[in-house]
């Protein structure tokens, strides 16, 4: 269990991928973690490798962050632990691939509640602390699908475009009160995000994907840089900037055509 002698990051989404990079740089850096995921077997291993490494202490939470009731366990959980989480890492979320008129709905619905829902709940119930204690920093996993209507995946993206808009408001609104929030914006990267999607075989993913690693140092730089906002990769810096000057409906057109397989 994380002690009182380090700073603190809780990372949702631990336990693959992206949210598994950052806690090994986390541990790397010296802070204790609480790992959230549904996987505790995962969890376990994730933490006894940490500890090994680098002497850090991990609160592990199998959750299903996807439920409405998780956020506030979490909460719940780390009060009791008597944790102050100096860092909350926002980055659990899945996506679903197909025509939205023939996915499943409860999926869909436990997308916008993972993506949106459960992100906007746990910076609620972790920023006033934070507030007050005129320090902290939110790093909130969104996507270079963020920038334009993705069709194929159109609850998905839409989802992203949340994260994004809602994190740049509110990193304007703390401005002046210590705690920064930053909104890191990766391309396809290699991860089991593809294989719950259904994705592998579309064109986005066939011109290449960034590792996780580099995706999460990234992420990791520009929140301690207190920056609003950074696309990992320059050639994903370069399509998000290229749709702010098409049509819409081109970049739409163009949006549906990688999404194919």
């Amino acid at each position: 269990m994380p002690t009182a002698d380090r700073t603190t990051a809780l990372i949702t989404g631990a336990s693959f991928g992206i949210g598994m990079e950052l806690a090994r740089i986390f541990a790397g850096e010296g802070y204790n973690l609480v790992l959230v995921a549904r996987s505790a077997d995962k969890l376990r291993q994730l933490a006894s490798e940490l500890e090994k490494a680098h002497g850090t202490r991990s609160l592990i939470l199998a959750a299903d962050l996807s439920e409405p009731g998780a956020p506030a366990y979490v909460l719940d959980q780390t009060t009791r632990a008597d944790i102050q989480v100096d860092v909350l890492v926002n980055n659990a979320g899945f996506g679903q691939y197909g025509m939205f008129a023939e996915n499943d709905l409860e999926e869909c619905l436990r997308q916008i509640q993972l993506n949106v829902t459960t992100l906007t709940h746990l910076t609620r119930l972790y920023l006033p602390a934070m507030i007050e204690r005129k320090r902290g920093r939110i790093l909130n996993v969104a996507s270079t699908a963020a920038f334009q209507p993705g069709p194929l995946m159109a609850v998905y993206y839409a989802t992203k475009a949340y994260v994004l808009h809602f994190s740049e408001a509110i990193a304007n609104e703390l401005q002046g009160t210590g705690v920064t929030v930053t909104c890191l914006c990766p391309g396809p990267t290699a991860t089991e995000f593809q294989t719950r999607a259904n994705i592998a075989g579309i064109r986005l993913t066939k011109y290449g994907c960034m590792d996780a690693r580099t995706v999460a140092e990234d992420g990791y730089r520009a929140m301690m840089a207190g920056k609003p906002l950074v696309i990992s990769g320059f050639r994903n810096w370069l399509l998000a900037q290229s749709v702010r000057f098409s049509p819409r409906r081109l970049v739409t057109a163009i949006a549906r055509k990688i999404q194919e397989e």
